[in-house]
């Protein structure tokens, strides 16, 4: 079973992504961990609106201009920064930070993240997590 595809004509969103950033991180629970770092590989996957295909200008592409994209130079740098901010516990926390980050960008609609610890078992290449947070999970509601 696969994931569903982000980009999306319907809901003007393009797909913007991240493919196996591999990093040292001080990151686990076990003694071990907290005294060598170790590779994780980090995958991004995020829907984007798509301003360039809604009203009013109805194109297919937007300008040629980096101001109206997400920059994944930007992005990598920021991950690479929360990776090395210091040690943490659980891949989850770190995939939940990097998710948190890529939303503070208006534009970005939804994160899905990946982060695998590479080197944890002998016999399977990694370990690790998927999550997937949508803006809506961080919006707040006036009561």
């Amino acid at each position: 079973m696969g994931t569903p595809p982000i980009a999306s004509a319907a809901r003007a969103l393009r797909h913007v992504f991240i493919r196996d950033l591999c990093l040292l991180a001080s990151i686990g629970v076990h003694r071990r961990e907290h005294e060598a770092r170790q590779r994780i590989r980090i995958n991004l996957d995020l829907g984007v609106d798509d301003e360039g295909t809604r009203p009013p200008s109805r194109r297919p592409v937007g300008p040629d201009a980096l101001a109206r994209v997400v920059d994944y130079e930007k992005l990598t740098d920021a991950v690479r920064a929360l990776v090395n901010a210091g040690h943490v516990r659980l891949v989850e926390t770190l995939a939940e930070q990097i998710a948190e980050h890529c939303l503070t960008d208006p534009r970005v609609q939804l994160a899905r993240i990946r982060v695998e610890k590479l080197d944890v078992f002998a016999d399977a290449a990694s370990a690790g997590v998927e999550i997937e947070r949508r803006r809506t999970d961080f919006s707040t509601s006036s009561s």
